[in-house]
């Protein structure tokens, strides 16, 4: 297996199955920090540079309460607007990562660009995680799936999941590389404009992936283990912001989770959403067994507290 020391985190394509299991078998081991809600000194010293040039609220904050916990620092800068790489000069990706490989020991970016953290990378000499790029990859949020599912249901292995949502979306991408690494069969579903692209369906045929497209939620919804959920009212992640502008559409049936829907579930699936959502996921869905949304949360801090500590080589 590759050593994570000094390793970019830059996308789930490649990702081998025992690297899986290593970032798990370390995240279980941090795990216990963060559920005492205590610090470390693992990461004393080290500090975290965060360049995000797209909003976000869960991705931020879980790597910079995970560096905190891990005893580490963070800097950096949450709107570009307020950089030169947001203002007037528009600053290059390669001379802004070549100052911020100077002001830390590794740098988190989101993009509304597609491989502009592949492309911070080239030129920095620290490592890069990836926390989204454009419609590109998310590979922290699905690792985090990941370890999610693993911990509720035990495996990874001969499980079925159901992917409802925008099948453009970075999440879906990852978590698509990511199942092929695993015993597990998918079915797809999408509006038509939002569905899989035949690029991408090559990709993961040759990936041996199992899968299905279906019409509707329901004709699935018996045979899944884990739902899997994205929007399919999305903003514009091609945008470095895109803000709602009076009423926006509400999703169709076909695309929506409702404690009425669940009732014709497995008894144990799991209901996952990387959030925030919108009408697709009921709030009703909240309060009944199969919600395991806020469970990401936690397991979030804890998947970049290991990631961090891997990448920074201290969890070798």
């Amino acid at each position: 297996m590759r050593s994570f020391a000094g390793r970019d985190i830059l996308s789930l394509k490649g990702f081998e199955r025992a690297e899986y299991f290593r970032v798990f078998e370390t995240a279980d081991r941090l795990a216990q920090i963060a559920r005492d809600r205590r610090s470390s000194d693992l990461l004393a010293g080290k500090i975290l540079v965060t360049a995000f040039y797209q909003p976000s609220t869960r991705t931020r904050l879980a790597h910079e309460s995970a560096m905190l916990r891990l005893g580490g620092q963070v800097t950096g800068f949450s709107d570009a607007k307020m950089t030169r790489a947001g203002d007037f000069y528009q600053e290059s990706i390669k001379d802004t990562v070549h100052m911020l490989e100077f002001y830390g020991d590794v740098i988190v970016m989101r993009h509304f660009e597609q491989g502009a953290p592949a492309e911070a990378a080239k030129w920095a000499s620290v490592p890069v995680i990836n926390a989204g790029d454009g419609w590109g990859e998310h590979p922290t949020q699905v690792l985090t799936d990941m370890y999610t599912i693993l911990k509720e249901k035990g495996t990874l292995d001969g499980l079925h999941f159901v992917l409802v949502g925008d099948m453009r979306m970075r999440t879906m991408h990852s978590m698509s590389y990511a199942m092929s690494q695993f015993d597990i069969t998918a079915s797809y579903i999408a509006p038509e404009d939002m569905s899989l692209t035949d690029e991408f369906k090559k990709e993961i045929d040759e990936l041996s992936l199992e899968y299905e497209e279906v019409e509707h939620i329901d004709q699935v919804i018996d045979k899944a283990d884990v739902i899997y959920m994205e929007p399919v009212v999305q903003p514009d992640y091609t945008k470095s912001r895109d803000e709602r502008t009076g009423d926006v559409g509400k999703t169709p049936s076909n695309y929506q989770v409702t404690r009425e829907l669940m009732k014709k579930a497995k008894g144990d699936s799991i209901v996952l959403h990387s959030l925030p959502r919108m009408d697709e996921l009921s709030e009703e869905v909240d309060y009944t067994r199969h919600a395991r949304y806020w469970e990401e949360a936690f397991n979030g801090v804890v998947m970049r507290m290991a990631l961090l500590s891997l990448v920074l080589g201290k969890m070798e």
